[in-house]
């Protein structure tokens, strides 16, 4: 008599997978690296577009994401939107400007083993003209970035977004940085600052705050006095105190912006919100 041979019982354990999740728009010069630095944890990669005119969606499709369009609804909405689309409970939402760097890989990694927590904080480090900052504040910047989308949602204030959860969560730190590719010059910096005061402005008249001559003159001294002097600014030498001065700058647009909405009475609604914020990139994608 032939015994048959008997398989064993145990399967290989899988590995819980995970979603990237990038928003687009004109990207071209930063969408190929951001995917190239997740390829190794992600098991797909969701790319939401708002109809770039440039290469960003043929170098997206080329390097495996799968490509989505949606007129841009704002950070916020684009965002909560955007994780809809994947495939997979586990999100990594990333900026197409940020990438992840190798202890951040291997941190994840580790971390997909079981998703043993539901939610996940990193640092982000921003590069600013070449070199990246590691003081004042700017770092550590620190984001919840990975999470399960049950129970997250995007929230926060214009331009400002920024994961909820529910209830008390608690969030695992993951060691590494989140690469933030974010100012090449200081002209871009200047120009950021003037869009995102414009865009924080409106928001912040949209949901009744208002402004004053005691915030324009001292929140903006007191941004630059905790940045470059109590969360050590001025280690990061002249590219930390150029840093302080225009970040005091931004808070300076943002309440004298919000002070003249208050003196005109223009109610802004959401919509023109994002109409402002189409504008200003097809603008600057015009200019380059």
């Amino acid at each position: 008599m032939v015994k048959k041979s008997v398989e064993p019982l145990t399967n290989p354990i899988q590995m819980p997978c995970l979603s990237v999740v990038i928003i687009t728009f004109n990207e071209e010069q930063n969408i190929g690296r951001c995917i190239d630095s997740v390829k190794k944890v992600a098991d797909e990669i969701i790319v939401l577009d708002s109809y770039s005119t440039d290469s960003t969606v043929e170098i997206a499709r080329n390097r495996g994401a799968i490509v989505h369009h949606e007129k841009f609804r704002g950070y916020i909405g684009q965002k909560n939107f955007a994780m809809q689309l994947a495939s997979h409970n586990y999100i990594l939402s990333l900026d197409a400007d940020e990438t992840l760097d190798d202890t951040l890989v291997d941190s994840i990694l580790e971390a997909k083993h079981s998703f043993s927590f539901r939610a996940y904080r990193m640092n982000r480090c921003t590069s600013y003209c070449g070199r990246f900052i590691r003081h004042g504040l700017w770092y550590p910047d620190k984001k919840i970035r990975l999470f399960d989308r049950r129970i997250a949602k995007w929230g926060g204030l214009n331009p400002h977004d920024k994961i909820g959860l529910q209830n008390d969560i608690p969030v695992k730190h993951l060691e590494g940085d989140i690469l933030h590719y974010s100012f090449n010059t200081v002209d871009d910096h200047i120009w950021q600052n003037n869009r995102l005061s414009t865009i924080a402005a409106i928001s912040l008249y949209n949901i009744g705050r208002r402004s004053s001559w005691l915030k324009i003159l001292f929140r903006p001294a007191w941004a630059f006095i905790n940045g470059y002097f109590f969360r050590l600014g001025f280690w990061d030498g002249f590219d930390g105190f150029t840093i302080a001065i225009n970040t005091s700058h931004q808070v300076f647009l943002k309440y004298s912006k919000l002070y003249r909405l208050q003196r005109s009475k223009q109610i802004k609604s959401s919509s023109q919100i994002t109409k402002l914020l189409l504008a200003e990139k097809k603008s600057i994608a015009g200019e380059g």
